[in-house]
């Protein structure tokens, strides 16, 4: 089973990037910070690159009226103060927009880049290791009670709920994002590492665990906070998505080898041991991150103290058309996704006997389809654009809940299908998360994304507990086979948000023919009153 929430990563997710046919909307767009060289609106193209479509800027993701050209000369080449191609340093006496006009090197090719993601692949793949070995840990070794697992369990989320919100205020306060997640990284690190330095010294105990759980955790909620905005520092605005689809990818890759790297450490090592490899890729990550040589250009926002920047997020958040849409899908989503995935495995075990071994190959096909949306996701955005791939992706969400709920007949049949289904959903996620990041950078301004992207993750990760929950506590009553389809119903609701936004383009109206004459004359009147003046001219 593909991982059907939406990735807590950069929703992530810098979803300033414009693509050909898919512009934002100026409507509802939110002021942007102008200075007298930086006229930057957030839903430009990159800058200066004027495209060589004529219509290129009478297309609109939002409303019917058309973008019209700024009478300004210079208008195609004014650029906001983050939107740098990476990897190229100013020389002092070299403008910053005139960059602008250059091709960005293919990331592939980009060094800063490369190290950003090998970053974020060790590091995720670690996390997912100790997924697997400190409950092992704390059951195995602590003989942990049920109590203390589900406190072990929540303690990893509870950081974001208490101060994810403020994350955001704090780190649209910053100049530069990058020594904040270093920073995160190394505290990550020394958590993780006491473990087994604990177990060794005959230390351990649960509590020790939960809270290495909530030091991680907070950490964590300050590097998704500071990673999301730190993107547009190393990518181009044209390549934004791209950029985010490989992120993405690389939780596709971690939850594909991590747990069965996980499996391998703790035969080899023992549990406690096993949480050694998160602390080393931690520590990984943050060598990587520390070679990057970008220059961050950031402006940080005025702060009017912790709530009243807090609340502007939330505002921002709820009354921007594009933003509400997005959050209020991503809470959809993740609601139900949350509430199926409560009941999945004894749904799959009990009902549709699926073997045990085979479940585990099944979330792996997941992964792959992952990868492999990340791969299209990337192409396809260049010529269609974001909004038209999140338009379409959002359709597909409900389709394999839909036919696990449905789903009857011989093994290799149940098989076939959920291998089909929980292949393409694995792509589907990975393709809406990332043009919602990429969405979400789009039509927010520079000095609030870091607040709009925590309040965003606040709601869409707030909502996992209550889904379980509520899925759980649901079975008891009407059964699994019900509540299953009662999700699929559920997720499909999250299209409603996507299609009735400003994301899904309107149509121009026809003319109707009942048009306010010109007031000037047209061509043909024109000629026509030179021939009648010629006529009657005195020979």
């Amino acid at each position: 089973m593909p991982d059907r929430k939406l990735p807590n990563q950069n929703r992530a997710p810098d979803h300033s990037h414009a693509t050909t046919g898919n512009h934002a909307s100026s409507e509802g767009r939110i002021p942007q910070r102008h200075t007298p060289d930086h006229n930057h609106t957030a839903g430009d193209g990159p800058a200066g690159d004027p495209s060589p479509n004529p219509n290129h800027h009478n297309q609109t993701t939002g409303n019917d009226t058309p973008t019209h050209p700024s009478p300004n000369p210079n208008h195609h080449n004014q650029a906001a103060r983050d939107d740098t191609p990476a990897n190229r340093t100013p020389s002092p006496n070299q403008h910053h927009d005139d960059r602008s006009s250059d091709s960005p090197v293919p990331l592939r090719k980009q060094r800063d880049y490369r190290f950003l993601w090998a970053a974020r692949t060790i590091s995720v793949t670690g996390s997912e290791v100790s997924k697997l070995a400190i409950p092992l840990t704390a059951v195995t070794l602590l003989a942990a009670s049920p109590s203390q697992m589900g406190l072990l369990t929540a303690a990893a989320s509870v950081p974001a709920l208490v101060f994810g919100l403020q994350a955001g205020a704090i780190v649209d306060r910053l100049t530069r994002h990058r020594p904040l997640v270093i920073i995160c990284e190394l505290i990550s690190c020394a958590a993780a590492a006491t473990v087994p330095v604990a177990w060794l010294l005959d230390l351990l105990s649960v509590t020790w665990l939960i809270t290495v759980a909530l030091v991680i955790g907070a950490a964590g909620v300050l590097f998704k906070a500071a990673n999301f905005p730190y993107v547009t520092a190393i990518a181009a605005p044209s390549q934004r998505t791209e950029a985010m689809a490989g992120l993405h990818a690389s939780y596709s890759v971690a939850s594909v080898s991590g747990p069965s790297l996980a499996g391998l450490l703790v035969q080899l090592f023992t549990a406690p041991l096993a949480v050694l490899a998160e602390a080393l890729s931690f520590l990984a990550s943050a060598l990587l991150l520390r070679a990057v040589r970008t220059r961050e250009e950031h402006e940080p926002a005025t702060s009017r103290g912790m709530w009243n920047d807090v609340m502007e997020g939330l505002r921002t958040s709820v009354t921007h058309p594009v933003l509400r849409a997005l959050l209020g899908a991503g809470v959809t989503i993740n609601f139900f996704a949350m509430a199926y995935t409560a009941i999945y495995m004894l749904y799959m075990v009990n009902t549709l006997n699926i073997p045990k071994p085979l479940i585990g190959a099944l979330i792996a096909l997941g992964g792959l389809g992952g990868v492999l949306g990340a791969w299209v996701t990337a192409r396809l955005s260049k010529r269609h654009g974001e909004n038209r791939i999140l338009l379409i992706s959002v359709l597909f969400f409900p389709i394999e809940i839909l036919a696990v709920g449905l789903l009857t007949g011989p093994l290799w049949w149940k098989l076939s299908v959920l291998a089909l289904t929980g292949t393409i959903t694995g792509g589907i996620v990975v393709a809406f998360a990332t043009c919602m990041g990429a969405i979400i950078l789009r039509e927010t301004s520079p000095e609030l994304r870091g607040r709009v992207n925590a309040t965003m993750t606040f709601a869409v990760q707030g909502v996992l507990a209550l889904g379980g929950m509520t899925g759980g506590i649901l079975a008891e009553f009407v059964g699994l086979r019900p509540v299953i389809l009662i999700c699929a119903a559920g997720i499909a609701l999250s299209t409603v948000w996507i299609w009735t936004s400003p994301l899904r383009p309107r149509r121009h109206p026809r003319p109707t023919g009942l048009t306010k004459p010109s007031s000037d004359p047209s061509p043909a009147q024109t000629t026509n009153s030179l021939i009648a003046s010629k006529r009657h001219a005195p020979r």
